[in-house]
C-alpha cells in the first residue's frame, strides 16, 4: 500500500484522469474530493461491498425465482393496467 501525506487543498493523481483532493480535516475525519471520469465508479468501501453482495445474490437466482416477474411485464408500476 502506498501511503502519502497531504495537507488540506492538496491532491494526488491516480493515473491521468483521477484527482483526489483533501477538502477538509476535522479531528479524526478527512473529507476527500474525488474527480473521476463518469465511466469510473467511485463508492465508499461499504457501499461497494453491498453492491458486490447484491450482484452475487442476484447471480444465484434460480429460474423459478423469477416466475412472478411476468405479471409486471408492460406495466410501469405494480398494480397499473397493462399498456396496449
Amino acid at each position: 500500500m502506498l501511503v502519502l501525506s497531504r495537507q488540506r487543498d492538496e491532491s494526488i493523481m491516480i493515473g491521468d484522469s483521477i484527482v483526489v483532493t483533501i477538502v477538509d480535516i476535522r479531528g479524526d475525519k478527512v473529507r476527500l474530493g474525488i474527480n473521476a471520469p463518469a465511466e469510473v465508479p467511485v463508492h465508499r468501501q461499504e457501499v461497494y461491498e453491498a453492491i458486490q453482495r447484491e450482484n452475487h445474490r442476484a447471480s444465484q437466482l434460480q429460474p423459478g425465482d423469477a416466475r412472478d416477474l411476468g405479471k409486471f411485464a408492460g406495466r410501469s408500476r405494480p398494480g397499473d393496467a397493462p399498456r396496449r
